[in-house]
């Protein structure tokens, strides 16, 4: 999984961490809740804000 798989990670993280409100993440827990993800192997360095958003965003669509 790399960090363009904004789907894919949304999906996981509704599944890992189904009791967390995505509106209210902080963005260096999202970082690293990505990153510990089984199966993400992607540079840390490639993530930015934008990314992150995207995933906050996609992942809010997941469980609504």
């Amino acid at each position: 999984m790399k960090w363009t798989d904004v789907q894919e990670i949304a999906i996981a993280l509704a599944e890992k961490h189904s009791d967390v409100d995505p509106r209210g993440i902080r963005f260096t827990d999202l970082y690293n809740w990505v990153r510990d993800l089984e199966g993400f192997d992607d540079d840390p360095k490639r993530s930015g804000e934008k990314i992150l958003e995207a995933i906050q965003a996609a992942w809010i669509e997941e469980v609504e």
